[in-house]
């Protein structure tokens, strides 16, 4: 028999595969601005299933051979041309003029077996397709959990190791409390510590399978759902069939989470890319996270730190386009077409940036004396004399406030630092605001003046002093602990149950 060059198999075998292909409505095979453009778009965001598909494959066909929902005979060739694919995927050359991932591997496996007719009993390949995005978006998700567990705890490790480096805090980019260093960066963590906590609770909504729900209705040839479900390792079913094969919430969701995830990251790198400008010099940068420049030979780019905040921005613009491809009459393709590629790509994204977060606060330096001079230069502990006006003057906060306010005028207009402040000074302005003089001892003024002072004094809880950071310490490490134990078990469960599918299958075939 002549073989066909295209496929590589006989003439009845191409002119079978041609039907499987065109399918028996279409008398054509798809035009070429169709495969040009749609098919290859479609293919491209689902090249990134091309594994876990096949685990789906495998899943769902042994269920069938175990069910007796397809013949003993074809059932083996079929599951045993699953395994030598899976064993095999660089053998499978994508290609749009086939059609989409799932008719892609349906043709390779016709060019194997006679039995690849059963491969679609009962399921709809968009059945198989979600069920494989499930899969990878879940699988992702824990890959970005521990890079986060890895990020939460260099933030920790930093701040704990500049925990008594003075600066002043920032609001507006104007100075505005006295704090430390390690103060400042314990503030990143319960953002981190609550996107882990989206993770998880996203991955207990989406580590549900569809398969087995016949794209709309279910099938009377498809096997018991909950078999398939557990053989690749999820927690559960979608309930209901159609909800299972068309819901657009969870990629908008998860497309949230990574925003959240970046926007969180981004919000430090921009912090980080300030204070390490020659103005500030608070930080200063790794060379191995920064960029020279091709013509200005003195600057350093805080290249990672921008990275961090471009990855933010594409993460952003996708959310808004899954909520768009969302937003159409139920039952569409286009609701997952943008989906399928890039949310597990935007996951591994922010997993990526969490690393890079990690190598740059991991080569951070920071300078005590910088740091120390943002506090000298300005009026931070403004505050801190105003309250000390409330406990030592009988002044209310808001004849205290406008006080200290015209001591920063005064201090401002005369080039003078606050350190200079003596009482007579405090007495003037209450005379000029009040109308009468307030007296604050030299002690108190000297006290309320003094930085390590005025933030030990701040005794609530999540504040700077040394009791409170000691307590945040232990409480964060505890919850970094904890995720990381959930990220690993949760992982471990996933990758044995893979291991065991493909194990059933061997052993199943060695039997026969």
């Amino acid at each position: 028999m002549v073989r066909s060059e295209h496929h590589g198999v006989t003439a009845p075998d191409a002119e079978r595969l041609r039907a499987l292909e065109v399918g028996g409505r279409l008398a054509d095979a798809p035009g070429a601005a169709l495969v040009a453009f749609a098919f290859a778009e479609e293919l491209r965001h689902q090249a990134v299933l091309a594994e876990a598909i096949g685990l789906v494959d495998l899943a769902y066909v042994l269920a069938l051979v175990e069910e007796r929902k397809i013949p003993r005979r074809e059932g083996y060739e079929l599951l045993a041309a699953l395994l030598d694919l899976h064993e095999l995927p660089q053998a499978l050359v994508l290609d749009p003029q086939l059609g989409d991932l799932y008719t892609n591997r349906e043709h390779w496996l016709g060019t194997r077996t006679t039995s690849v007719g059963w491969l679609g009993t009962g399921r709809a390949r968009r059945e198989a397709t979600t069920s494989a995005f499930h899969l990878v978006v879940c699988e992702r998700l824990l890959l970005l959990s521990n890079a986060l567990v890895d990020l939460g705890l260099e933030v920790l490790a930093c701040a704990h190791a500049q925990r008594d480096v003075l600066v002043a805090d920032y609001t507006y980019l104007q100075a505005g409390q006295p704090t430390t260093f390690g103060h400042y960066l314990l503030g990143f963590v319960g953002p981190i510590l609550r996107d882990i906590e989206r993770i998880q609770s996203f991955h207990a909504r989406f580590n549900l399978s569809p398969a087995g729900c016949g794209s709309t209705n279910g099938s009377r040839l498809a096997p018991d759902r909950a078999r398939v479900a557990a053989l690749l390792a999820f927690d559960g079913i979608v309930t209901h069939t159609r909800d299972a094969m068309w819901q657009a919430d969870g990629p908008i969701e998860g497309m949230a989470l990574v925003v959240a995830t970046l926007v969180n990251m981004d919000r430090l790198s921009e912090d980080l890319m300030v204070l390490a400008t020659v103005e500030f010099s608070v930080v200063t940068l790794d060379d191995g996270q920064s960029r020279a420049s091709k013509i200005m030979p003195q600057k350093k780019n805080p290249f990672a730190l921008a990275y961090i905040r471009a990855a933010a921005n594409q993460a952003i613009g996708l959310q808004a386009s899954l909520a768009a491809s969302g937003r159409t009459p139920t039952g569409q393709m286009d609701n997952r077409l943008l989906a399928y590629g890039e949310l597990p790509r935007a996951l591994e994204l922010a997993a990526g940036a969490a690393g890079l977060m990690r190598a740059t606060l991991a080569g951070l330096t920071v300078s005590r004396a910088n740091a120390a001079r943002t506090l000298d230069r300005s009026f931070a502990l403004a505050t801190d004399l105003a309250e000390a006006l409330v406990r030592r003057a009988d002044l209310d906060y808001r004849c205290a406030h406008r006080v200290v306010g015209r001591l920063a005028r005064m201090l401002h207009d005369t080039n003078r630092a606050p350190a200079s402040l003596k009482p007579a000074d405090v007495a003037a302005a209450a005379e000029s605001i009040l109308g009468r003089p307030v007296a604050i001892g030299e002690a108190d003024l000297a006290r309320a003046l003094d930085a390590r002072v005025a933030i030990e004094a701040r005794h609530c809880v999540g504040a700077g002093s040394e009791a409170s950071m000691a307590s945040m310490f232990e409480d964060y490490a505890a919850k970094f602990s904890r995720a990381a134990a959930w990220t690993k078990a949760t992982t471990e469960g996933a990758n044995h149950a893979r291991i065991g599918l493909v194990a059933a299958v061997r052993h199943l075939l060695a039997e026969a």
